[in-house]
Parts: structure tokens; sequence; C-alpha cells
């Protein structure tokens, strides 16, 4: 705002002596940027002109810190120069210099040694640990939370992530040995390897993926149908999806049982339809419904009478409302078999095209990140052809999460290890997969021990694909593998999961494990409306002016 900082001003503070330039006085700031290595702003917006950024040298750094209109917009400055490295205080822009990625890691590092005081010892390790993260492989969560597919140190990351789930790990203990080696600390810390398991444990990465999901449905809800409605749980999230905005529930069962239901439990249904599919009332849906059921199945060993008395169960209803695009997606099965909610979504609505066979995948919330399971829940012996479209199918849906696949598929036996059929049929799989996709990072067969273990790779194995980069997707042989491993993951390793997610129908119908809690629900409603999201183009809030349920479930309302 007063111009360069010089030798000769009078008004200049302590720490601003330390910067001032000892060239002329009356330099100017157009002056001052010719042939310039580096700018930093901590003034006003708008002072710093396109002009002046193309004075400086090559490759220059600009870090215009003034908030929240920066000294020179990022726009600006790269449409000056397409090799500036540029910083701004601002979340929308790359390399957001944030109070967030110093404060709290720097206290926490501080306080578990009880430090005296902050020095800045303490703050030159933690700059320098940031410095260091930044070159490190950024984990999928965080491609994820900022909708990219590969962040990597270059000119657009020179800084961590705000949300990444590193920092904490990472900088407080390079503040806390900081503080030791500087005579700060009063309880020094002895077992480093402890203390960042502990640090870990506090973040709770779960939570961060939800939240990024969430954000993700909020952006373009989409009308979720619930097969299950008769059910405390099912309400309790209808209520929740209801008001965080990330969907339009629609309740499929009794209504006056829904409503007792509901009351009991004190549960918010206000501004949510419920379609009771067995009345009167819907017998000409019905009858419409099974009509178009007919057409699909008559040659399946249905008749009319059967296709209109089928639309009574309200798995079937519920997929054909999906089908005719009276909703989005549909979530059921929780006081169902598996099987009695997967068979009619795929009578009514089927595969995708060039899909043979569906699969279930869990996603499994461990501290390192998400780990994709497959298949855990569809197909009990798959062939090596259909394991390798299981694992396409896999492949696809992590991929919509902005995260790349990289994928072991496991068995007992390692790279040839054995060659016995059920080790050679994960290899032949894995060899039609390459076929199919060879830029997709898939290796194996492999043992579970050795796709995680780079060492491992490395010295026994360096042709690995799996070598760069942590595996995040886990092929099994059968569903027994599969199943098994999910459950000791959950119960035994205490890692939260979203699913069964279904993979290969046309539209989205996911099928909710037997007991799953109140959070596991909500969670699957998010992956279904982000699925809708991807497979549908319509826009649901439009469509809900134009739907018959809303406009009946409106004038049910009015009248009570």
């Amino acid at each position: 705002r007063k111009g360069v900082l010089h030798t000769h001003r009078q008004d200049l503070e302590e720490h601003k002596k330390k910067f001032a330039t000892t060239k002329k006085t009356d330099l100017t700031l157009e002056e001052a940027f010719k042939g310039a290595d580096v700018f930093i702003g901590l003034s006003v917006g708008n002072v710093v002109s396109a002009e002046m950024v193309k004075a400086m040298a090559k490759n220059p750094i600009v870090f215009a810190m003034a908030n929240p209109d920066p000294e020179i917009t990022y726009e600006a400055a790269t449409g000056a120069r397409k090799d500036v490295i540029m910083a701004t205080g601002r979340s929308d822009y790359p390399n957001q210099v944030n109070n967030v990625l110093g404060f709290p890691y720097i206290f926490r590092g501080a306080l578990d040694v009880r430090a005296k005081h902050i020095n800045e010892a303490m703050k030159l390790a933690a700059v320098k640990a940031l410095a260091e993260l930044t070159k490190t492989p950024v984990p999928d969560i965080v491609n994820l939370a900022y909708n990219e597919k590969n962040i990597s140190f270059g000119p657009e990351y020179i800084i961590p992530k705000p949300l990444d789930p590193r920092l904490l790990a990472t900088v407080a203990p390079a503040v806390a040995k900081a503080a030791m080696e500087s005579g700060e600390a009063q309880f020094p810390i002895t077992d480093w390897d402890a203390y960042e398991l502990e640090l870990n444990k506090r973040l709770g990465l779960d939570n961060q993926l939800s939240r990024v999901i969430g954000n993700k449905a909020r952006k373009d809800p989409k009308r979720v149908v619930f097969a299950d409605a008769e059910n405390a749980k099912i309400l309790k999230v209808a209520q929740l999806v209801h008001e965080e905005g990330v969907g339009y529930p629609i309740l499929l069962g009794d209504d006056k049982r829904i409503h007792e239901i509901a009351e009991i439990n004190n549960i918010d249904l206000d501004g949510i339809p419920v379609i009771n599919h067995k009345s009167d009332a819907m017998d000409e849906t019905r009858r419409k419904y099974g009509e178009i059921f007919f057409q699909k199945r008559q040659r399946r060993v249905v008749n009319h009478y059967e296709a209109y008395k089928m639309m009574k169960d309200r798995n079937y209803f519920g997929s054909m409302m999906v089908e005719l695009g009276e909703a989005d997606c549909m979530i059921s099965g929780l006081s169902r078999n598996y099987p009695d909610t997967i068979r009619p979504a795929l009578q009514v609505i089927g595969t995708e095209e060039g899909v043979k066979k569906i699969a279930g995948m869990y996603i499994m919330l461990t501290k390192k990140g998400p780990l994709f399971l497959a298949d855990t829940t569809v197909n009990f012996n798959p062939t090596a052809e259909e394991l390798a479209e299981i694992t396409l199918l896999v492949a696809k849906e992590v991929k919509q999460f902005n995260i790349r696949p990289r994928i072991a598929m496991l068995s007992y036996s390692n790279f040839g290890s054995s060659d016995s059929p059920e080790a050679n049929l994960v290899r032949q799989a894995r060899d039609i997969v390459k076929q199919k996709d060879p830029d997709l990072i898939c290796d194996g067969e492999v043992q579970g021990l050795v796709a995680f273990n780079k060492e491992i790779l490395k010295d026994n194995y360096p042709f690995s694909e799996l070598i760069n980069g942590d595996v995040n997707t886990l092929i099994f042989p059968n569903l027994a593998a599969g199943n098994i491993a999910y459950n000791l993951l959950q119960e035994v390793g205490g890692a939260d999961s979203i699913g069964p997610v279904l993979l290969g129908l046309k539209k989205p119908v996911h099928v909710l494990q037997l007991g799953s809690s109140i959070r596991s629900i909500f969670n699957m409603v998010l992956i279904a409306v982000v699925d809708a999201q991807l497979k549908s183009h319509s826009n649901a809030e439009e469509e809900i002016k134009k739907s018959k349920w809303w406009k009946k479930f409106k004038k049910v309302s009015h009248e009570m």
C-alpha cells in the first residue's frame, strides 16, 4: 500500500526491516518487478499489473496474499506468464497459503511435548515438513476431495492441500522433535511410531471420505426411493437425506404404518412423500407397471396376471420407478435377503451394455484411505473371463471417484509360484484385463501381504506394476475369500465400510446389508446419489415439479 520496503523508510516495523532493499529510495513497484525472481505481497488487492509480472525473471514466484482480493488475480498472472509459480490465500485457486496448514499442527506438536514456548526452530520445522510432504505421492483421498485425478508436485502444487490427512502426522511430530532439540520440551516423546499412530487415530479419515461424497451429492441431489420404508432406521436416514439436501427421499410402504413409526421415534417426515404401492389408489399404476414388465419378460414364463401381481412387491415396484425415470435410484435390502432384492432389479432394469455379470463391491474406510474390495456379495466362483469383467467394473467405479485404481488380483500364489487351477485362473483373468485395458494398473496373481509390501515387491518382483503407488483395489478369486476379508477388516480391523455397492446395472439400485447402521445406510444413499449423477442426465428438481408423486403428496399434505 505504501510502496516498496527500503532501508531509508522511517515507518518500518522491526520484522519488515529484515526484508527491506538497499536500492534507491524512490524505487517504484514497477521498477522493483523488473528482473525479480520472487514477489511476496502482503498488502491490498489489485496493485500488481500483468505487465509487472511479464517483467520478472524466468519462472517467477508470485505470492499474492491479500484477501479476499489478491494483489493480482490468478487468471491475470497466469495469463501474463505461463511459467509463473503462483500462490494466494484463496481456496478457489491452486496453492492456497492457509493458516490451517500450520497452526493446528504446530499447537498439537507443542502441546504433546508440553513445550514452554513456540520458537523459531519449531516454526521452521513445520515449514520444512510441509515442503517435504508436497514432494511425496498424494493420497487418493486428497484427489477425491479436490475433484482431481492426479495431484503432483509442480507449479500448481507447491504446498499441501488443507484437506490432506497426512498433515497431522507429518507436521506435529516435526514440531515436537524441534521442541525437544531446542530445549523447549518438558515431556519428550520416545516412541515416534506410536505417536504417529495415535495422531492418525485421532483424525478419523472415514468421516472425511463421507464428507467428500456428501458434498458431491449436494451439488446435484437425486430422487431416492426407499423400498424398506416401514423401518425406523430407514425413516431416520430419509429425514437426514432430506434435511442435509443430499437427495429427495420417496418412501414405499403402508403410509399409516410409516407415520406411526415416525411418530413413535420422533422422526420428521414433513416434505417427504409416502407411496402405499399396495393400496387401491395405486392399482392403475401397478397395472401400467405390470404391462411394461410383461413386455420385458413375456418370453421368460411371466403372464399378464403374474406381472401385475408382482408389482405389489416393493422391490419390483421401486425398480420400475427407477426404470421409468420416476425415481433416480433405489435403496433396499435391509429386511430382505440379498437375492430377493437383486432379482427384481436385474429383471426390471437389467445390466449395462456389454456387462454379462453384475458384481458387489465394498468400500473399506481405512486410516490410509479408501480400499475397494470385490467381489464380496454376488459371484460364487467366477471364471477367468468373469473375474476379468468384475475387475473392469470395479476399476470403472473407482475412477468415478477421481481415484486412479491400483489393482491387486489376489491369490495364495505370487506371479506363477503355483500352477494350481485356482492360481492359473487369476493369472488368466489378469491377462484378459490387460488385453482390454492395457493402461490399467493391475497385477497378479499375488498374495495380500506382498501386494502391500513395496520392499518385498522391489526385492523379489521388480517387474510388478504395484511397486509405484499404494494398492487401493483388491480383487478376490471367489466370493468366499472376498466376503471373509471384508468382514474381518470390519470386525477385527475396525474399518468402517460402505456397501455393498452393486456394479453393472443400467441404473442405480443398491442393496443394504442386513442390520446396517444408520450411518452405513446414509453412506449408501450418498453412493447411490453420486452413481445416479453419473448415469442420469435429468435434473431431479425439475422432474419433481412434473412428478405425479409430489403433486399427489402436496395435495394430501394441503388437505391435512
